[in-house]
């Protein structure tokens, strides 16, 4: 039930997170908006992690393989698209596509064991309930 919770939390500070985002790059341009977003995110962890669990910071070189790391320069593109979607689709239709695409990308992951996730086999229900998203976005975006 936690775990329910905090992912619809998750859920609600990305598209709050990308309209502030997007607002903030209107005052400047995409990339200095970026550099802020990731700056104060940077803040924010070693703050937390000065009052939490205090491991060493080193730790993370331990990571195998070492693509595992590049996850940080991938947020900073995900700031980057969210923003740029959010200005040209809207709120509510970037982050329709933004839900769909990461449950499609995901549920791939996961079919095909991808960067040590375990295998999973192929499921009718999960591929209906893909389908039901697109038909939602489609439905959703209808004039």
């Amino acid at each position: 039930m936690i775990g329910l919770i905090i992912a619809l939390i998750s859920g609600a500070l990305m598209s709050i997170q990308g309209v502030f985002n997007t607002e903030v790059t209107k005052s400047s341009s995409i990339w200095v908006a970026n550099c802020f977003v990731q700056f104060t995110a940077l803040l924010v962890c070693l703050i937390a992690w000065a009052f939490s669990d205090r491991s060493s910071l080193l730790g993370v070189f331990q990571v195998q393989p070492k693509y595992m790391l590049l996850g940080g320069a991938i947020g900073a593109f995900i700031t980057y698209t969210v923003i740029k979607s959010m200005d040209m689709l809207g709120p509510a239709r970037a982050v329709m596509l933004i839900v769909v695409a990461q449950l499609l990308v995901a549920y791939l992951i996961e079919l095909f064991g991808m960067f040590g996730v375990e295998k999973t086999g192929w499921e009718w229900r999960k591929a209906i309930g893909m389908a039901v998203a697109i038909a939602g976005i489609v439905i959703f975006k209808w004039k």
